[in-house]
């Protein structure tokens, strides 16, 4: 039975409850219309296509080099390599974000495949796979979603973790932490480890 069934079985009450029913949708109408305006868009990273912005320390051994990457729209993406570590940031002052300081512990790579969480259109959070090195030998490889939350000036940092091994509805998780958590995460705060956090316990 619907709300308006509802009001009609209760004829005596019947405007009362029409207009409580109204005043329901109306507030709950600004909560769905946002939800629906957030969507998703996919871009890659392929350091072959990138700007290479430094190059490896000759000398100290241990950085790989940076590059400049085109993404959403023209947003710039940030990919450093150091340690055997990745580094990914973005926006205009990507290499001076917090995100441009952050990696897993262990010896990492990342997938190509980037996406992009839209609100009207306009990127607010990345979802990106990483590929932390398992074990001594490196043989074995594990996989973790890192949402990073788009903002510039300081705020663009890593907001979520998620063992894609140890969670099966991994990719959900970390839409709905970028919906929740993006533009109002402190980046003085660690990333969430999202649900069973597997190796990043």
């Amino acid at each position: 039975m619907g709300p308006l069934g509802f009001c009609r079985t209760y004829k005596p009450v019947y405007s009362i409850c029409i207009a409580v029913v109204a005043t329901l949708l109306t507030a709950l109408s600004p909560a769905v219309s946002e939800a629906a305006d957030i969507s998703s868009a996919y871009t890659r990273i392929r350091l072959e296509d990138c700007t290479q912005t430094a190059f490896p320390d000759q000398d100290e051994g241990t950085f790989g080099g940076a590059w400049s990457c085109e993404g959403y729209r023209g947003e710039r993406v940030y990919v450093a390599e150091g340690d055997l570590r990745m580094f990914v940031s973005f926006g205009p002052d990507a290499a001076n974000e917090p995100a441009a300081g952050q990696t897993l512990p262990n010896f990492n790579t990342i997938n190509e495949t980037l996406e992009w969480r839209l609100r009207g259109g306009v990127p607010f959070a990345t979802i990106l796979r990483w590929f932390p090195s398992l074990g001594d030998d490196g043989s074995k490889t594990g996989s973790v979603l890192i949402v990073t939350q788009l903002k510039p000036g300081g705020g663009t940092c890593q907001i979520a973790r998620i063992d894609a091994q140890a969670n099966g509805n991994a990719n959900e998780m970390a839409r709905q932490a970028a919906d929740r958590l993006a533009g109002t995460f402190d980046c003085a705060r660690q990333p969430e480890n999202l649900v069973n956090p597997g190796i990043l316990n």
